[in-house]
């Protein structure tokens, strides 16, 4: 059984920083690829930035510049530092992973709340 499990969100106001994690549990043989998504209300969901085991990384338009994605692979953990944020980047924040544990699948985090407001 594998988890994903999120921290680091919370209220900031705009032009501040938060750094988010999601790290990886169970019985995990291999990760690859791991990203974030963001879904805000009334939105579809949307990929925010991804980095693959060799740590190439992919980011949206909309936060190039201000979002650096990284990984740990000793700890199976991603990590996404938000700089220069913004009310339009408020949404739930998604890690997700591809794990090989009995045969590969795409895990998803429970989701955690970024609220950027003064």
């Amino acid at each position: 059984q594998v988890q994903l499990v999120e921290s680091g969100g919370g209220l900031v106001q705009p032009g501040g920083s938060l750094r988010l994690s999601c790290a990886a549990s169970g019985r995990i043989f291999r990760v690859n690829d791991m990203g974030w998504y963001r879904q805000a209300p009334g939105k579809q969901r949307e990929l925010v930035a991804a980095i693959t085991k060799g740590g190439s990384t992919n980011y949206a338009d909309s936060v190039k510049g201000r979002f650096i994605i990284s990984r740990d692979n000793a700890k199976n953990t991603v990590y996404l530092q938000m700089n220069s944020l913004k009310p339009e980047d408020t949404a739930v924040y998604y890690c997700n992973a591809d794990v090989l544990s009995s045969n590969w699948f795409k895990h998803w985090g429970q989701g955690t709340q970024v609220t950027v407001s003064s």
